[in-house]
């Protein structure tokens, strides 16, 4: 998908006090409580989009800290945006790409990861990309605490099933697995959705979910 380039966008974020500046990001690693200024627990999403889903954790869930990762400039200014009208001070942002992350988070620093609507990488040449493949369930590995959890949601079937069949060989297991979480009526108790989930399902395409630890 291409995305519109918005001019500024990138000086608006560097000025930005809800952004972690690039600059201190390797400096990260060990110190996310010292940076939110509390112990409560760490909670990141990675490709957070314009931050609807994780925005809203972040505000039913005041004790818990959320970071919120992002390449796209342009789609991270809309979560700033969002910020501005509500600050929320459980809430951080990240411009950075998805390789760099075990360079973000110590070892064992993060308790929950999400991964929403992530690029399907639909080219089998670029299947190490995908954020739910066993390069990258290698990486949440060693920045995910030993007893905690990734959540993955997406409406592209071959990604869920490549997701699925990745787990396995990256030692991982699964906790839960539906390919329709909009019928189960104790996972949709809590579910938060995100802008894609909400134009997907609207279609009638179902919602597939896992819940997986190591």
């Amino acid at each position: 998908m291409r995305l519109r380039n918005i001019t500024g966008s990138r000086e608006v974020i560097a000025q930005s006090p809800y952004v972690v500046k690039e600059e201190l990001l390797p400096q990260c690693p060990g110190t996310w409580r010292d940076i939110f200024g509390n112990d409560g627990p760490i909670h990141i999403e990675i490709g957070m989009g314009k931050g609807k889903f994780i925005y809203t954790m972040a505000k039913e869930h005041p004790h818990i800290n959320y970071v919120g990762i992002e390449k796209y400039s342009s789609v991270l200014l809309r979560a700033i945006q969002k910020m501005r009208e509500e600050e929320l001070p459980n809430l951080k942002f990240i411009r950075m790409d998805a390789e760099e992350i075990d360079k973000v988070f110590g070892r064992g620093e993060v308790d929950k990861i999400y991964l929403n609507f992530s690029d399907p990488w639909p080219k089998d040449r670029h299947a190490k990309r995908r954020l739910p493949s066993r390069q990258f369930l290698a990486r949440y590995h060693t920045i995910l605490k030993k007893d905690g959890r990734l959540e993955f949601k997406t409406d592209n079937r071959e990604l869920f099933e490549f997701a699925v069949e990745e787990l396995a060989p990256a030692g991982w297991k699964a906790e839960v697995i539906t390919r329709d979480l909009h019928s189960d009526e104790a996972l949709m108790r809590d579910n938060v959705t995100t802008e894609y989930e909400e134009k997907f399902s609207a279609m009638g395409n179902p919602i597939y979910k896992y819940i997986i630890y190591r």
